[in-house]
């Protein structure tokens, strides 16, 4: 008797594991449903980035980038967001020793310098359409609050994303289906970095030199 013992509880075992399978799989799923989507966003803002460069010199007699972009501003921009890459990094480290408040510390932090982001953004598009840059000044124009307007929106919804995750982890803490959305948000936060030095380099310094 005291031998089969362990033998069903083995099979109980066994039993979890592979309902954990099943729900490991429904998880591998969606992350790489989230890979798709990454890849549409590289063409997306391929796609913007080649109609900047074809229109980046038709300014239509009007002011051109090196005319209206500050660029102290942009540089700091730069160094918030490089920086809330850093600390999403910081937070990954944290769930992974299984540290709750670290990570929802860290996942703040990176909300608060994407906010910092955004909030500069927005003041520099309302200091460029002050100084008579809109969205239909030029083609250059366009392709530039297009491009940049994309990103920041994907930041945008990154933030409301991550407020959301940090919501849901206070209640739940680290789970497998909390820690797969926060592998998510990190490498889309770190890919939005990428695609900002990108933008950082092909419209602002070179735009602006």
């Amino acid at each position: 008797m005291a031998h089969g013992s362990p033998a069903a509880g083995g099979h109980h075992e066994h039993h979890g594991g592979h309902h954990d399978h099943g729900h490991h799989d429904q998880e591998e799923l969606k992350t790489f449903g989230f890979w798709l989507f990454l890849i549409t966003d590289v063409i997306l803002f391929g796609t913007l980035f080649a109609t900047f460069a074809v229109l980046r010199l038709n300014v239509a007699g009007g002011p051109t980038g090196g005319d209206l972009i500050e660029l102290p501003g942009i540089i700091a921009s730069t160094f918030i967001l490089l920086t809330s890459s850093f600390t999403s990094g910081l937070a990954l480290l944290s769930m992974n020793k299984g540290n709750k408040n670290g990570l929802i510390g860290w996942l703040i932090v990176t909300a608060l310098l994407g906010a910092s982001f955004i909030y500069l953004e927005a003041t520099e598009f309302i200091h460029l359409v002050n100084e008579g840059a809109n969205i239909g000044t030029s083609a250059y124009w366009s392709a530039f609050f297009t491009l940049v307007g994309t990103h920041g929106l994907h930041v945008s919804v990154g933030l409301v994303w991550m407020i959301a995750l940090i919501i849901q982890l206070s209640k739940r803490g680290i789970t497998p289906v909390t820690k797969r959305k926060v592998n998510i948000i990190s490498l889309y936060w770190h890919f939005l970095d990428v695609v900002w030095i990108f933008v950082f380099t092909i419209v602002y310094l070179m735009g602006v030199m």
